[in-house]
């Protein structure tokens, strides 16, 4: 993959750095925030080399690109001027409050993933250990390597609330201090003593803050409008000293009398839910979160659940939930094997039985969005499998006992424990399940390399889809007067690789852009140096008014439509002052792009040298 093409392209085709909040990754995926998601192509975004797919989790736009996320994402930074610790503009819009919360948890864990999985494998590997008589529990090896594993969870609150306070546009230092202060010694001490605790007459509630998750984003969160109310009210000249001071000194007592213990309390009350749906729930819970899990991963949904998961660790040393994300995750690896068993293909075959593999070390996304969602079938045979595991763990109680970064084979040391070997039976019985049930529902294949496709269920024959191809002859007549050029010519890898689709370029001899089609606008960027339309005949056209002049912000350009207007061909859409922008330092050569190439068998040049704009431009079939 070249990751700068593809960093280049998904800025592009997210509306420029310019509509881009934030950005941050996970383990697999690109998480944007951005100012306008109407202004995201997701169509063209999923057929750029590397991506394998698109999702949308409240306000937060993903891109799942898989193992070489981090290498797209320095791509994207390195290609842009978006800054990671900068405070992003917020667009006003307010969020709906369940995907409010869903997107601060999501934003504040997700930066501590690398941490915490470093740390449980660590302690993963000492289990393994203690399990064989390596060590004992009682030698100076075992103290040092569990200090080394348990100090990231341990202090996960200082973490965390620097991570919640980015976040929140808090001072992350600021932050840490709080929930170091709550973690110091003496006060833990204190709070563990069993004897009646008072601040200024006023009764504190005993809670131990190590380990903990909701008490801490909750003080965080607080903090971060008492900081700001703070900072407007003090004058500028004692703001360094007075605003951290009076901060801490609000918050950190506030969190002790009545943040910290209605954390507490919401925690305790999550974790006692849940497990009365494994008691009482018995084999139905596991079957329906094993069988959901996988959708609850694609909507981001799934860090909802870390707080309980952590909360359920760190009071009764187990949890009952991340098991059925490791049967969730075996389905898909299993719905993947099927499907590299089965496929005609050779490529393909070749990408199921990588992405399952892939599946089963615990990264999921590649075998869910390049093979069992995009064939459909296999994707519910891997929810059937998620299901079936989901329900053995449950019915055997297997429980999770060591927080790990992983849930794949190379996670298994966080079963080790009491139901160790009833955990390790549950991942082939998964995995199987879904193999099964994938072979069962068959799957329609992609195109073989002879042209034809092949429906796997038994008693279907093969059927010839390249007469989906043919449309009806479309003209596309030319959008400004200039001279023509291959888009090779193009300096930009973005249009002269086609990665965005085919078409030409013009050298612009005249600085406005008439409609090349009679249609609709679908976009015209806020920055007017690209315009989007759709055609009546379905020809969708990218019209790119030089290179990089995204950077003008606006400047040196008139739009004379809007979004979602009828046109005519020969219809203003934009004028731009040509000198202006050559005398910035921009090259204005024009991309003029198909976007949706697949649609058509052929895409030819009408007529090369020079052109008057709405002389017929090019010939689609």
């Amino acid at each position: 993959m070249d990751y700068k093409k593809t960093a280049i392209s998904i800025l592009e085709l997210v509306g420029g750095e310019e509509n881009v909040q934030n950005v941050i990754h996970c383990m697999t995926r690109l998480r944007f925030n951005l100012h306008d998601k109407s202004k995201v192509d997701r169509k063209r975004l999923e057929k750029v080399p590397g991506i394998m797919g698109t999702n949308v989790s409240g306000d937060q736009f993903q891109i799942i690109v898989g193992n070489d996320v981090p290498k797209v994402y320095n791509a994207i930074l390195e290609n842009s001027s978006i800054k990671v610790d900068s405070k992003s503009k917020q667009s006003g819009k307010k969020q709906n409050p369940i995907n409010a919360m869903f997107d601060v948890i999501s934003g504040a864990f997700t930066p501590l993933l690398p941490a915490i999985a470093g740390a449980g494998m660590i302690k993963g590997i000492l289990a393994i250990a203690i399990a064989f008589g390596w060590t004992t529990s009682t030698s100076q090896l075992y103290t040092i390597l569990n200090a080394i594993g348990d100090g990231a969870f341990y202090f996960l609150p200082i973490l965390l609330a620097v991570s919640a306070a980015r976040k929140f546009g808090s001072n992350i230092y600021v932050a840490g201090a709080i929930a170091a202060a709550l973690l110091h010694p003496t006060l833990t001490a204190l709070l563990s003593a069993g004897e009646p605790i008072h601040f200024l007459g006023i009764p504190v509630t005993a809670v131990t803050y190590s380990s903990t998750v909701i008490p801490i984003l909750l003080a965080i969160w607080i903090a971060s409008y008492v900081e700001k109310w703070v900072d407007r009210i003090i004058p500028d000249m004692f703001k360094l000293i007075l605003v951290p001071t009076i901060t801490i000194l609000i918050i950190v007592p506030v969190t002790l009398i009545a943040v910290g213990p209605l954390g507490s309390i919401i925690g305790n009350w999550l974790s006692v839910a849940i497990e009365a749906l494994f008691k009482y729930g018995w084999i139905f819970a596991g079957l329906i979160l094993g069988g959901t899990f996988s959708l609850i991963i694609m909507t981001g949904m799934h860090y909802a659940f870390t707080p309980i998961v952590m909360n359920n660790l760190a009071t009764k040393g187990y949890d009952f939930i991340l098991p059925a994300m490791f049967a969730a995750n075996m389905g898909q690896a299993g719905a993947a094997f099927a499907v590299s068993l089965r496929s005609k293909n050779l490529s393909f075959k070749s990408l199921a039985m990588t992405t399952s593999i892939t599946a089963l070390m615990g990264i999921t996304e590649p075998a869910m969005y390049g093979v069992n969602m995009r064939l459909k079938k296999p994707f519910i045979g891997g929810l059937i499998g998620g299901a079936v595991g989901g329900a053995y763990y449950s019915a055997v109680g297997v429980k999770y006992f060591i927080l790990g970064g992983n849930v794949g084979l190379p996670g298994v040391t966080s079963f080790i424990g009491s139901t160790f070997l009833l955990a390790i039976i549950g991942l082939p019985i998964a995995f199987v399940a879904a193999a099964i049930a994938t072979f069962i529902l068959g799957f329609k294949d992609l195109e073989s390399e002879e042209g034809q496709d092949s429906e796997t269920a038994e008693g279907t024959t093969t059927t010839d889809t390249k007469s989906e191809l043919v449309v009806a002859a479309e003209k596309v007549f030319s959008p400004i007067k200039g001279e023509v050029k291959a888009l090779s010519e193009v300096n930009d890898p973005t249009f002269s690789t086609e990665i965005m689709g085919k078409g030409l370029a013009i050298m612009p001899q005249e600085g406005k852009v008439v409609s090349p089609v009679t249609g609709r606008v679908t976009t015209i960027f806020k920055t007017k140096h690209a315009i989007g339309i759709t055609s009546d005949n379905g020809a969708e056209i990218l019209i790119h008014v030089g290179l990089e002049t995204v950077r003008l912000e606006g400047k040196h350009f008139t739009a004379y439509v809007k979004d979602g207007d009828f046109v005519d061909v020969g219809q203003t859409l934009v004028t731009f002052d040509m000198d202006a922008i050559k005398a910035e330092g921009y090259d204005l050569i024009t991309p003029v792009i198909i976007t949706n190439p697949d649609r058509y068998q052929i895409i030819k040049p009408v007529k090369k040298g020079d052109i008057n704009a709405s002389e017929a431009f090019l010939a689609l079939q």
